[in-house]
């Protein structure tokens, strides 16, 4: 019997894009895979993507994960990850640690992740040193998010942001300007380019796109969390058409 496995995601109020592309990853996954998947959500409070802001709402993800665990999903995630790259090096682990704590007080044993940390392991599973990515953000934000990863050990040599605040705004921009607006990056040695550091930026119809425009492995925010979500319930990591990461070793079409 092929069994259904209960996807969670802790969300900002205003994002869109996560409950639009995790589904569509997944959805294509299940065009050539037996297993199959259900989404649920819960909500945090966020309209601006401003550090006063992404403060307050990361005060509500106990909640939200208390929420999701009542539904017993089967791998919870949050879904911003400069919310939690902006309070700090190694945030991610502070975070899925207390949420896990939570998740297990509400009698729910779910793997619990973050969108911030999935990028970072989804880029070492790719073996990346050097990366260069985009992301929406203001600079000084994205400076945060640099930081970050180089903390992580991988080197940033070259990024762009797009200084857009209003995280509707975000989530209404056209995920095909992305192929345009790569080539604005030095991508020369890098190992991996990230087409949105962001949950919120749309990419997934880009990823493919960039990857064969300059023969590098593409990768989203998104896409690594699907690849977090999917080895932590034990599947095989892979989805047709979202890139090198999820090409589970060339035996799924990129």
């Amino acid at each position: 019997m092929t069994r259904t496995h209960r996807i969670g995601q802790i969300v900002p109020s205003s994002n869109t894009t996560m409950e639009t592309e995790i589904p569509a990853m997944l959805r294509a996954r299940e065009a050539v895979l037996p297993e199959r998947f259900t989404f649920h959500s819960s909500r945090m409070r966020m309209h601006r993507v401003v550090k006063e802001e992404l403060e307050a709402m990361n005060r509500e993800g106990l909640r939200c994960a208390a929420e999701l665990a009542d539904a017993r999903v089967d791998v919870m995630s949050t879904a911003c990850l400069v919310a939690i790259m902006a309070m700090g090096l190694g945030h991610h682990r502070t975070v899925e640690r207390e949420l896990a704590e939570v998740a297990r007080a509400n009698h729910c044993a779910a793997p619990v992740m973050t969108s911030a940390g999935a990028l970072v392991e989804g880029l070492k599973a790719l073996g990346a040193r050097r990366i260069a990515l985009m992301a929406p953000y203001t600079r000084p934000l994205t400076e945060l998010v640099v930081a970050y990863i180089e903390h992580e050990g991988i080197e940033v040599i070259d990024w762009r942001c797009f200084e857009i605040a209003d995280n509707l705004e975000v989530g209404r921009r056209d995920p095909m300007r992305l192929v345009e607006d790569v080539r604005s990056l030095k991508t020369a040695g890098a190992d991996v380019v990230v087409a949105s550091a962001c949950v919120q930026m749309p990419s997934l119809p880009a990823i493919r796109p960039i990857e064969e425009m300059l023969g590098i492995p593409t990768v989203s925010t998104a896409v690594c969390t699907v690849y977090g979500m999917l080895t932590r319930l034990g599947l095989i990591p892979a989805v047709p058409g979202a890139g090198a990461l999820l090409a589970e070793g060339g035996s799924i079409p990129r």
